[in-house]
């Protein structure tokens, strides 16, 4: 071998005891050729091996020892086949007879080592056919690299993508994903498909909007993403599809580049109708309002039933003002915060004997078992309590109520008083917000 080795080592010195390069004599003797050759064999990080044309190990270092568990000196005079694994022995073969043949000079490939331990290996060769003075080749070298992380690696990515895609025929729904520096759109193929039909094209910006109600245009709104404000949001929103119109929920995620600016912005939208319609369902069907914790309209009837007074019964008939600017401007999250703070301030304003309800989007209803001096003292509350500014974030929402009532000295029909104090609230707003006003029945 040492009569294929390149000049590796220079040695000398010059004028002066100081080495100048044109002085620097060559020694080109095969023992330092050898022994640099044998320093590098020996010390490489990867496994390095020498084969005889029989596929049998001539030599090997202690890496590609280590890599199949066998210890060089048992590796000597072992056949390569003895410890790749069966699967990629054909495969092999082939590669290695072809250089016999002359038909190549090398080839790289991926296989199994299997130790005696039973532990596989994964590896990549690089075969080099080694021949002599008259081009026969008598010796393979190869350099193995032990890639066992990596494969791991790929099988752990192929099952994740095998899972996805799994979840992806099951989706109903799709991806879509927009670039925040050019601000352009496009869905997924399944996507379109879920939208348009089996032969539909991918969606741009304007038609997927085109697609979605009206009534819900502030919900799909990306603003906070491409300003970077937040990070990810949820989004629900019906969408016009080949099958009718759906309810999506729609997770969006912010991806920013490595200096922390908004790069990419990718969403995954899932037709959750069936999902809503069994909530409104439920909610139909329950006695209190899941966003307030209030009850709703067939809570308090129910209640209402149970409610015993000797003084007399008054209802509250509350409207919100300057909610629907709240909710245009800042969101359905800060109208919701706003709702939920409002049921806060009433409940604080009335006794554990009444009855508070949200009725609609921003309507309540208050009924008290009292005089009628008693009613009015808890609307005035109501209005001085809701004067309060609401914080949301770096914001404050100035949402106030109006109020409208009916009492009357003894129980009587609910949809009755609430009827008449629904008149009363319509004349308060006529006549100036933010005020109230109680009538007798």
């Amino acid at each position: 071998m040492s009569s294929d080795m390149d000049h590796l080592c220079q040695v000398g010195g010059g004028r002066g005891g100081r080495m100048q390069p044109e002085d620097v004599p060559v020694d080109d003797s095969a023992e330092v050729r050898l022994a640099l050759f044998d320093f590098a064999f020996d010390h490489a990080p990867i496994g390095i091996a020498v084969v005889d044309v029989e596929g049998r190990i001539v030599r090997g270092n202690d890496a590609f020892s280590e890599l199949v568990g066998i210890p060089l000196p048992a590796l000597r005079g072992t056949p390569f086949a003895d410890f790749t694994h069966p699967d990629d022995l054909d495969a092999d073969l082939v590669l290695f007879r072809d250089v016999l043949a002359g038909n190549r000079d090398g080839y790289t490939i991926e296989k199994r080592y299997v130790r005696p331990d039973g532990h596989i290996v994964d590896v990549v060769i690089h075969v080099a056919a080694m021949r002599d003075n008259s081009g026969k080749v008598v010796r393979f070298l190869s350099q193995i690299e032990d890639i066992t992380a990596h494969k791991e690696h790929e099988r752990q990515l192929a099952e994740k993508a095998a899972q996805l895609q799994l979840a992806m025929e099951a989706l109903r729904g799709g991806f879509w994903h927009m670039d925040v520096s050019t601000n352009t759109f496009e869905t997924s193929d399944r996507l379109a498909e879920f939208i348009g039909g089996p032969e539909a094209a991918k969606l741009d910006l304007k038609r997927y909007l085109e697609r979605v109600n009206p009534d819900d245009s502030v919900a799909v709104d990306l603003t906070p993403l491409l300003s970077g404000t937040v990070d990810q949001s949820v989004a629900e929103y019906r969408l016009e599809t080949v099958s009718g119109e759906k309810w999506m929920r729609c997770d969006r995620r912010l991806l920013r580049d490595p200096d922390g600016r908004p790069r990419r912005i990718v969403g995954v939208a899932i037709d959750f109708t069936q999902e809503h319609e069994r909530l409104e369902a439920s909610e139909r069907n329950s006695q209190s309002d899941a966003l307030t914790g209030l009850l709703n309209r067939r809570g308090l009837a129910s209640r209402y039933e149970q409610m015993v007074t000797a003084s007399g019964i008054g209802v509250l008939a509350i409207d919100l003002d300057g909610f629907k600017l709240v909710n245009d401007c800042l969101g359905h999250p800060a109208g919701d915060y706003v709702l939920q703070e409002t049921a806060r301030r009433l409940g604080a304003c009335i006794r554990f004997t009444d009855l508070a309800a949200r009725t609609g989007g921003d309507e309540f209803i208050l009924v008290i078992a009292g005089d009628r001096h008693a009613v009015e003292g808890i609307a005035e509350r109501i209005i001085l309590a809701m004067r309060q500014a609401m914080t949301l974030g770096d914001t404050q929402a100035d949402v106030r109520a109006t109020i409208g009532g009916a009492w009357s000295d003894a129980k009587i029909d609910l949809a009755r008083l609430t009827s008449q104090a629904d008149a009363v609230l319509y004349a308060c707003k006529s006549g100036g917000k933010d005020t109230w006003a109680v009538e007798t029945s």
